[in-house]
């Protein structure tokens, strides 16, 4: 397959996240066997301009972009639409990072060839909440770029340092019982995330802790580094990974559906104990043997060329304006504010809090560093809120996303 022109869309380019990291490293990968990816977002800021500072073209306004695209690599309905209606002849692929945000939920467009799911949870989303085909859902696990990130020395045999890695961490989320677990421990705890202090590089520093706390993406990065890792966010707690339940856990990315029980200083103490080196070294092992960029994209280029192999099947000609003007519909109460079920309101008010809470909280941690800061706890509380107000709306409203795009037959 010579050299594709892909177009990557995505909701934001802008704080380190999941999918954000995620465009920049697939991008830097596709530029790196002879592909030519652009990025695209209505928001960028620091991952936009680490994708240019690397060469990667990144827009927020399609009608720069020359040629069209040989392919779309859609992320997020919102923008995977607006590409799909500037480019209306140009295949698609929607992908699916997450359970929970709206964001995440699947573009419904005649141009869609394909869905993919980064693991079993996101699969269930689309094939059991918002009724896709499961022979149209592909899965494709998440990675770790191991070129970034190298190996750490040997474990010592109890941990002395650990590190709490999460955007979420805070003194009103899970810091206080992890600390109290390590405190009784003689455990030095450090935390980083978005609501305390970014790691802007984190393959600089994991590899000076023993332990870390996180799950999903983060969890990944520090067990290919040699970290032992205990699965942990503001949403709950799971095991310390072993070799053992490697492969179970990692079907589920490590992330929300692995994290069954509250954080307490109980439970995180309980997991801490079963710490083991040489088996945090066979994890390592397993992650980068199992879960390497260079072997993810090899399976994304492989299903880019199902794709684009695969014969186009008839479409009616106004079908991309039907299934376009059904979506709009669809988005209309969410750009008026209203017209919305009670819960799906709630949501979106909660999302705005959110949005502005975290943006007050990087404030108050640049002007006072100390964690026991009071008005830094008061910011931190309000967003856990946001997940109880989702779970409310999927039990009351059931709410699943786009209609269907006409004539797939889909609910």
């Amino acid at each position: 397959m010579g050299g594709l022109k892909v177009l990557i869309t995505n909701n934001t380019l802008d704080e380190r996240a999941g999918s954000e990291l995620y465009v920049r490293d697939i991008a830097l990968g596709l530029r790196a066997r002879g592909h030519a990816p652009v990025a695209f977002s209505r928001a960028l800021g620091a991952v936009a301009r680490e994708l240019r500072d690397a060469q990667i073209p990144v827009v927020d306004d399609l009608g720069a972009i020359g040629a069209p695209p040989d392919l779309i690599h859609g992320q997020h309905h919102l923008e995977t639409t607006i590409a799909a209606l500037r480019f209306p002849g140009v295949p698609l692929i929607s992908f699916c990072h997450g359970v929970v945000p709206w964001e995440e939920l699947p573009a419904r467009l005649p141009s869609v060839s394909r869905y993919v799911a980064v693991d079993l949870a996101c699969r269930d989303r689309l094939v059991r909440e918002c009724g896709i085909p499961a022979e149209q859902v592909s899965l494709l696990f998440n990675f770790v770029d191991l070129a970034r990130f190298g190996v750490r020395g040997p474990l010592p045999a109890r941990p002395r340092r650990a590190l709490i890695f999460s955007n979420t961490a805070c003194e009103a989320t899970h810091v206080p019982p992890i600390r109290a677990a390590c405190a009784s421990r003689g455990i030095e705890l450090d935390v980083a995330g978005s609501a305390s202090q970014v790691l802007a590089a984190p393959e600089a520093v994991l590899g000076g802790y023993d332990l870390v706390f996180a799950k999903a993406r983060a969890a990944m990065e520090a067990m290919a580094t040699g970290c032992a890792v205990v699965l942990c966010d503001r949403a709950g707690a799971g095991p310390l990974v072993t070799s053992g339940e490697f492969e179970a856990l990692r079907e589920w990315n490590f992330g929300i559906r692995t994290l069954r029980h509250r954080v307490d200083a109980h439970w995180i103490g309980g997991q801490i104990d079963r710490f083991d080196a040489a088996d945090a070294g066979r994890v390592r092992e397993l992650m980068r043997e199992r879960g390497g960029l260079e072997q993810r994209l090899d399976e994304l280029l492989g299903l880019y060329a199902s794709v684009l192999a695969a014969p186009r099947l008839p479409h009616e000609p106004d079908a991309l304006a039907v299934a376009a003007s059904g979506y709009l519909q669809w988005l209309l109460p969410a750009i008026k504010g209203r017209g919305l079920p009670p819960a799906e309101a709630a949501l979106q008010r909660i999302d705005a809090l959110e949005e502005r809470l975290r943006s007050r909280e990087r404030e108050v941690t640049r002007l006072n560093r100390e964690p026991g800061l009071r008005l830094q706890a008061a910011v931190c509380r309000l967003p856990v809120a946001g997940p109880l107000v989702r779970v409310l709306g999927r039990l009351l409203f059931g709410t699943s996303g786009p209609p269907p795009a006409a004539g797939t037959g889909r609910p």
